[in-house]
């Protein structure tokens, strides 16, 4: 039976009102929540972008049996994964057996902060897998010591370890991610269906461990309003060819969302108010092998978008 969750989106959602959605979806009946980790928005018309970490403390304290992670933390430049060890073994002591650790290797919207460089992809995925090394090593517990072609350990110990680590899951868009997501990861995570992803990871390594999804959607009272908010916050989705990862400012995002036509529908997106069109999504998703699938409500109709889930669409797949 295929799990549901929702996305807490940290680019348009202030961090109290994460808190308080998550509460929300746990009420509703979703099974876990995806926390997206980023420094800036992806356009100004977001307009936030609390830290992570942060928010989960809170998310911790406002559930009680809602699985709760990262979709996804990039564990290479703007935070070091000697870091990000430390805080995900924070967040899963302070929420035994539901946390869970999704990492991907970045955007240079967020990686770029610091003025370091932003590499080609391939030195990117080596820098990626290096990182979630570091990561397991540090979690073995004791004084560590690692010297690596991209980063370095020297003596250092996680003190605070939960009884419980945390599952890794890797985010992948394509085939060498996917790959590397068999081989190193405990699941793998994908924007939208990716069905030839699935299947090449279950081939790598990743058979019989879970495939998430993120999908998409935008809930209105019409169909034209879900279009025009979706138009407004989310153009991004639009996007292809990777271009997503390498822009380094949310003005060229607008720039590129301007030769958008706002009355075109951006494919790959969910819109208005019948359920069956959002129950008929769900199963696509698990037609093409995904085991959990989590939902993004485009826009700041978040509460109308939990309410409706929770009447109309969570109920199909109890």
């Amino acid at each position: 039976m295929v799990k549901l969750g929702y996305k807490l989106s940290s680019e348009d959602t202030n961090p109290l009102d994460l808190v308080r959605y998550a509460k929300m979806a746990e009420e509703a009946g979703f099974n876990f929540a995806m926390a997206s980790d980023h420094y800036h928005p992806w356009v100004d018309k977001q307009g936030e972008s609390p830290f992570v970490w942060c928010t989960l403390g809170g998310v911790s304290q406002s559930t009680t049996e809602l699985k709760v992670g990262t979709a996804v933390t990039c564990p290479t430049i703007r935070i070091n994964p000697v870091i990000i060890a430390q805080a995900a073994a924070t967040a899963a002591s302070m929420m035994p057996g539901r946390f869970m650790l999704g990492l991907g290797s970045g955007e240079n919207l967020n990686e770029h902060i610091l003025g370091d460089p932003w590499p080609p992809a391939h030195i990117r995925i080596e820098m990626f897998e290096e990182a979630v090394k570091v990561i397991r090593i540090l979690w073995q517990g004791g004084m560590q010591n690692f010297e690596g072609k991209y980063y370095t350990i020297e003596n250092a110990r996680i003190y605070t370890l939960p009884d419980e680590l945390p599952l890794i899951f890797m985010a992948a868009d394509g085939e060498k991610a996917a790959r590397n997501a068999g081989r190193l990861a405990d699941g793998l995570i994908t924007p939208g269906i990716k069905k030839d992803l699935v299947e090449i990871f279950k081939k790598s390594g990743g058979k019989g461990k879970p495939c998430y999804a993120e999908a998409s959607v935008c809930w209105a009272e019409s169909r034209e309003e879900a279009m025009k908010t979706a138009y407004d916050h989310w153009p991004i989705i639009a996007n292809k060819g990777g271009i997503n990862w390498e822009l380094y400012s949310p003005r060229y995002f607008e720039s590129l969302a301007k030769m958008l036509d706002p009355e075109t529908e951006i494919a790959g997106i969910t819109y208005g108010n019948n359920p069956q069109d959002h129950i008929d999504k769900i199963n696509r998703f698990i037609k093409a092998g995904y085991d959990h699938v989590f939902i993004h409500q485009l826009g700041p109709d978040q509460e109308g978008f939990i309410n409706f889930y929770k009447k109309e669409v969570l109920p199909e797949f109890l």
